[in-house]
């Protein structure tokens, strides 16, 4: 039971920390905010956390040795799902060709990854990549969007 509130525990900070990224995009009025980067971090951690003890009661269950595991798959498989939940935010205009939604994929993505530190207990790690995350988006996004005005000039 207190492993199942340590998990609990660790969803609710990995959504915590995705909802930063996510409120970022929010801001910025893109197709995936707040509550979609919450909810993706969250489901890292998750998954991440229920494969660890599916592991484990695997081999209390076989008591052997024998029970081959790889931690690897759930990580491809968590990529896989936001792969595919990150297109769908990528529109390209019919007009001017141009191509939206690549930095709120990129986002998404990395929402899954702080999810998977906090699954995996790296605490630290998964705060740092957080406020790197909001550091490119706000503040470069900013930046660039400067260069952009001054390139038309």
């Amino acid at each position: 039971m207190s492993y199942e509130w340590g998990v609990i525990t660790e969803v609710a900070i990995a959504m915590a920390l995705g909802g930063f990224v996510g409120f970022e995009r929010e801001v910025a009025n893109r197709p995936a905010g707040f509550r979609t980067h919450m909810l993706v971090a969250g489901a890292a951690a998750l998954l991440v956390s229920m494969a660890f003890s599916l592991v484990e009661r695997s081999l209390q269950i076989i008591e052997s040795s024998s029970v081959m595991a790889d931690p690897i798959r759930i990580v491809q498989a968590i990529v896989i799902g936001v792969s595919f939940l990150g297109a769908g935010t990528i529109f390209r205009s019919r007009d001017s060709g141009e191509v939206k939604g690549l930095t709120t994929a990129a986002a998404l993505l990395m929402s899954s990854g702080i999810g998977i530190a906090v699954a995996l207990r790296q605490f630290v790690l998964a705060v740092g990549i957080t406020a790197l995350v909001v550091v490119v988006l706000r503040l470069l996004g900013a930046l660039e969007g400067r260069l952009r005005k001054a390139a038309e000039l």
